[in-house]
């Protein structure tokens, strides 16, 4: 083991005075589980503010070296001749590799390899010469930013992506023994797992096949894909923290000594197996337990690659130093796992689910949705039975659950069947989306309300005036740090009730009710053929917002992801 491999930056375990039976512990664990969901239930949040408390030890300067008269110069080394970077959890098998290549009595060593996660590596002006990423999938990234590498020999080893978790957690989201990505959505939305963290997917392999390890057990739940992407961002909006490093948190769980306590302040969190691996055999006092998730298994893979004009023959040298052994030892598989889901075959394709998880802003979000509930929401789509409608109570039933605990939130269904309608009526009271509305929690009575969703058969539509209301209402909550915006889903276009105006006057009123000191920007989804889209570009533009388009009714839920989305980035 090289001095530079990860194992030794662990402590030592401490087992203390541990004199409980098997029996006893798993009564502990048992109780222990029991307590995590007591603790959650009564919605405290405060592990969140005590994980982050803990002190920092002060390190004293150290004196500078005072220079000797009789202390003999050293030339410096000349600069490699050959540069490798490696992923970090690769780079001790990599350094060992590189040290046989040495000569015997030699100082200085014609190769220089660095540990780098492959995000780095990517956007890095010094490119390595070699390039042992966590996946080959960084490759294909690499060369749509003209950074080509060629694969030499085969791929090094393999480790599949698995959700780890400390033991006392792991029951809370797991079903007999297995886990799977829709079963911790689940688990987070119901508020079983305390904590969830993820790596950052643009920087990270763990982060990026995690992300598509999401997506493909979400497109299992539903023929919809605008569905399985609101569900897929549902995790995302629940995580504690979007960029997490696994090293860290295993480092973290090394020193735990409390089961419960582990379960609090490091939770579940995706990390290659080999990391699992080589924790587990340190005999560390709490367990870790890690599984490939059924759903939306993926692996990472190091392949060997050289950049192109780069000589081969030190390189060559390098690869046939590292031994299957090693690789191996260092607790990496040596043979792909069948059945893992399938990456996009273009760096695009690849990054576009990558860039909206990571655009996804965590913050004290205020939104009122404002809903269309005229007639015409009742026309069938195509030659069966479904409605917009009922694409609607879909569509809105997991958009629900998409909103993280620091939201206010409210609803409007804006409609008017007689003379003496109001333009809108709240359906859903503003305020906390966990506080308690009517003896649900405001997340529950916004659910329940959008699936018993059923427009006003002769209503007409007045779109302005509800817009112009909803943000004469939204205005006075905005605060640092607690953004506001208006999501509106119309069908059609103003008309039709005693509320209608013209485009050019519901424009200039809307300008004169701006505030640059508290702006709400307006999401605006037009829903099928008839919404009038220059409508709804002219009020997002004039209040910073964005207009999404839903041409085909089928798309209403990946419309509602894009406006979700909008309305984090908009704020």
């Amino acid at each position: 083991m090289s001095d530079n491999e990860w194992p030794r930056q662990l402590p030592a375990p401490d087992h203390g005075e541990w004199h409980d039976p098997p029996q006893a512990r798993g009564r502990v664990l048992l109780a222990a589980g029991l307590v995590i969901t007591v603790l959650l239930v009564a919605g405290g949040v405060a592990w969140q503010l005590m994980s982050n408390g803990s002190s920092q030890p002060v390190t004293q300067p150290s004196a500078a070296p005072v220079a000797s008269a009789t202390q003999p110069s050293v030339t410096p080394c000349p600069d490699p001749e050959l540069t490798v970077a490696v992923a970090p959890e690769m780079e001790p098998v990599i350094s060992q590799a590189a040290a046989t290549l040495k000569p015997a009595g030699q100082r200085c060593s014609a190769i220089q390899v660095r540990a780098e996660e492959p995000g780095v590596t990517v956007d890095a002006e010094d490119q390595p010469d070699v390039w042992v990423p966590s996946s080959s999938a960084w490759l294909r990234i690499a060369a749509d930013r003209k950074h080509v590498y060629q694969t030499s020999g085969a791929t090094l080893g393999w480790s599949p992506i698995v959700l780890a978790s400390p033991a006392a957690l792991t029951a809370q989201y797991a079903k007999d023994g297995k886990t799977a990505w829709a079963g911790l959505i689940q688990a987070v939305t119901e508020d079983r797992v305390p904590v969830i963290t993820m790596p950052d997917p643009l920087i990270t392999t763990t982060g990026l096949l995690s992300v598509h390890g999401v997506h493909a057990a979400t497109a299992l739940t539903t023929k919809d894909p605008g569905i399985a992407q609101l569900r897929a961002l549902t995790l995302r909006s629940r995580l504690t923290e979007a960029a997490a490093d696994p090293s860290a948190l295993i480092a973290q769980m090394s020193r735990q000594t409390d089961a419960v306590t582990a379960s609090f302040q490091v939770g579940v969190f995706p990390v290659v197996e080999q990391q699992v691996t080589i924790y587990q055999k340190g005999g560390y006092r709490i367990p870790l337990i890690a599984s490939v998730p059924v759903d939306g298994q993926i692996e990472a893979d190091y392949p060997f690659a050289v950049r192109k004009g780069v000589k081969a023959g030190l390189a060559e040298q390098l690869r046939d130093a590292i031994s299957k052994s090693a690789v191996t030892a260092a607790g990496f598989r040596t043979q792909p796992t069948a059945g893992g889901a399938r990456l996009p075959d273009s760096a695009a394709e690849m990054l576009a689910p990558v860039k909206q998880w990571a655009q996804f802003q965590s913050l004290a979000f205020q939104v009122l949705l404002l809903i269309d509930n005229s007639g015409s929401m009742n026309e069938k789509i195509g030659a069966g039975t479904a409605t917009k409608a009922s694409l609607l109570r879909e569509s809105g039933a997991s958009a629900a659950e998409l909103f993280n605990e620091q939201t206010t939130i409210g609803m409007w269904y804006f409609g008017a069947g007689s003379v003496s309608d109001p333009a809108h009526t709240e359906v859903v009271s503003i305020g906390p989306i966990a506080a308690d509305v009517g003896g649900k929690s405001r997340r529950e009575a916004l659910a329940e309300k959008i699936g018993a969703y059923g427009p006003q058969a002769s209503a007409g539509t007045p779109l302005y005036q509800s817009v112009l209301d909803g943000i004469a209402v939204m205005r006075p909550k905005v605060q640092a740090g607690r953004p506001a915006v208006v999501v509106v889903l119309t069908d059609g276009t103003d008309g039709g009730t005693r509320f209608a105006m013209s485009h050019q006057d519901f424009l200039k009123r809307l300008g004169a009710a701006q505030d640059p000191a508290r702006p709400v920007p307006v999401i605006a989804v037009g829903y099928g053929p008839d919404a009038n889209m220059n409508a709804l570009q002219d009020m997002a533009k004039a209040t910073g917002g964005q207009a999404i388009a839903a041409r085909n009714p089928a798309d209403l839920a990946s419309a509602m992801a894009k406006a979700f989305l909008a309305a984090r980035s908009a704020t």
